[in-house]
């Protein structure tokens, strides 16, 4: 039921809204991976860290050896996750393929610039040159926001998305640290490829900008947000929370202060991924909820982080 009440109306506001992020995130994500990572041998981690090592060594476009990945892994995740990444992540993932093998000739028939012809040469438009840091800078930011662009509209850009979730459900360590391990074996395979202390570096910082620029772009700095939800429809809300985010939580027994009815609140806590999607999931169930959202600096315990934690 709730995913049916999650899926906008085909032409609505929300539909063209949700679907105009998505295109425009994919767009952005694809002109930072074509124009600032490819062209100076910067390795992000992701699939496209995978791909711009292929083109740099064998001549592979980076968009179509990216689609060759993100087709059987999104198979694999739909199998063992179960189809909750859904037609907005095929979708986005053949976009952003699509941009970055035609992105940077576009780009440089409009400057009026000759196209090279070798496949083992990425095509650089801006042509920064020795600025590779500044390359790093504005690429992670802009890759930043595509991808916080597209988790706005509930969709992933697959990928090492797909892989890091699986890894999580089979050996239940968290998705963070399982997302940073896959990143740092992408960016380890870089460094082998190229023999170059500097991608490890680049790409490092690559990836924390990113980071921090999608953590702005999804309303705040903190990873975990903590909901507390008053409605009259409160067993609907917890049941998505549980059987849909597979979160826990708490619920409250409360008291209406102008006419002291009993009530009950939801208590719980999201990471930064899933906080756009409960919120959306909540106004399709209720959207009469009274909801309070505050930035948790700190989580400890399953599903977040260990209670030992420094």
């Amino acid at each position: 039921m709730v995913n049916i009440l999650l899926k906008e109306k085909p032409f609505t506001r929300e539909w063209f809204k949700t679907y105009a992020l998505l295109v425009g995130g994919a767009f952005i994500l694809a002109l930072g991976y074509s124009c600032f990572m490819a062209p100076y041998k910067i390795v992000p981690g992701g699939i496209y860290g995978i791909t711009i090592v292929l083109q740099h060594k064998w001549g592979f476009p980076i968009g179509m050896a990216a689609l060759c990945f993100n087709l059987p892994l999104s198979l694999l995740g739909m199998r063992v996750l179960g189809a909750g990444f859904g037609l907005k992540t095929f979708i986005c993932f053949i976009l952003v393929a699509v941009f970055s093998d035609s992105l940077p000739t576009i780009l440089l028939m409009l400057m009026g610039e000759p196209i090279p012809t070798d496949p083992m040469v990425a095509l650089d438009p801006f042509k920064l040159g020795d600025e590779v840091l500044l390359a790093c800078i504005f690429g992670g930011v802009v890759m930043g926001t595509g991808v916080g662009m597209i988790m706005k509209t509930r969709a992933s850009s697959g990928g090492t998305d797909v892989l890091a979730n699986i890894l999580h459900k089979w050996t239940h360590r968290s998705l963070g640290q399982m997302q940073m391990s896959v990143d740092f074996v992408i960016v380890l395979f870089g460094f082998l490829m190229f023999q170059d202390w500097k991608v490890p570096m680049y790409s490092w910082l690559v990836i924390f900008l990113m980071g921090k620029t999608i953590d702005m772009i999804l309303q705040g700095f903190d990873s975990e947000k903590s909901f507390f939800i008053i409605s009259d429809k409160i067993e609907e809300i917890r049941t998505y929370i549980l059987n849909d985010l597979h979160r826990g939580g708490s619920i409250v027994p409360i008291q209406g202060m102008y006419n002291r009815s009993d009530k009950e609140m939801i208590m719980t806590m999201v990471n930064r991924r899933q906080m756009v999607t409960l919120q959306q999931a909540i106004y399709k169930i209720d959207p009469n909820a009274f909801v309070t959202i505050f930035d948790a600096n700190q989580i400890l315990g399953k599903g977040f982080k260990r209670l030992d934690a420094e």
